[in-house]
C-alpha cells in the first residue's frame, strides 16, 4: 500500500470531537465519499488488498445497520466481478431470514440476512466503514457461520484500536486501511 494513496484517504477523514456524546472523537468519512478521487483511491486500496490476499471470493457482504457498508461494498464487489450480499437491521429484508442479537454499548440490536443469500462453503469478505467494539462485525460473522459460508476476512476503512474490537473476531482475519488510537 503506497503512502501517497494512504495519505489521500486519511486526509479525507474528518475528526469531530464530542460527537455523538462528550468525550468521543468521531471519525467522519463524508469528505472521503464526497471526493471522487479519494473514494476511488480507497476502493483501489481495498481491491488491491483483496486480490493479493484471496484468489477466490464469492461475495462481499456489507454491514448495513447504518448504511455505510452499502457505500463501500457494492463498488468493491463490482471491481472484483462478484456479488454483494446485504446484512441489515432486523425487519428490513423480505422473505425467510436468519437473525442474530448482539450487545451494544447501550442495549441490544439484531442483524439479519436472507436465508438464501449465500450457499454453504461460499467464500465471503465482510466490509464496513468502521470497527469500534466489534459487536456488529461479530454478529455479521455469526450470520455467515449459520449459513455455513466461509468468512475469509473482515475489512474496514477505520479501526479504533483503543476499543480492541478486532480481538473479538478471534480467528477471523481482519484488515483495516486506517487505524486510530
Amino acid at each position: 500500500m503506497s503512502e501517497e494513496r494512504l495519505r489521500r484517504v486519511r486526509d479525507r477523514v474528518r475528526p469531530f470531537p464530542d460527537f455523538p456524546v462528550p468525550g468521543v472523537l468521531f471519525r467522519d468519512i463524508s469528505p472521503l465519499l464526497k471526493d471522487p478521487a479519494a473514494f476511488r483511491t480507497l476502493i483501489d486500496l481495498l481491491e488491491d488488498h483483496l486480490r493479493a490476499s484471496f484468489p477466490k471470493i464469492d461475495f462481499i457482504a456489507g454491514e448495513c445497520l447504518d448504511s455505510r457498508g452499502f457505500l463501500i461494498g457494492p463498488p468493491l464487489a463490482q471491481r472484483l466481478g462478484i456479488g454483494f450480499v446485504l446484512i441489515r437491521k432486523k425487519g428490513k429484508l423480505p422473505g425467510p431470514t436468519e437473525s442474530v442479537s448482539y450487545a451494544l454499548e447501550y442495549g441490544k440490536a439484531e442483524l439479519e440476512i436472507q436465508s438464501d443469500a449465500v450457499e454453504p462453503g461460499q467464500k465471503v469478505v465482510i466490509v464496513d466503514d468502521l470497527l469500534a467494539t466489534g459487536g456488529t462485525m461479530c454478529a455479521a460473522c455469526e450470520l455467515m457461520t449459520r449459513l455455513k459460508a466461509e468468512v475469509l476476512e473482515c475489512l474496514v476503512i477505520i479501526e479504533l484500536k483503543l476499543l480492541k474490537g478486532s480481538e473479538k473476531l478471534k480467528s477471523i482475519p481482519f484488515y483495516s486501511v486506517l487505524q486510530y488510537d
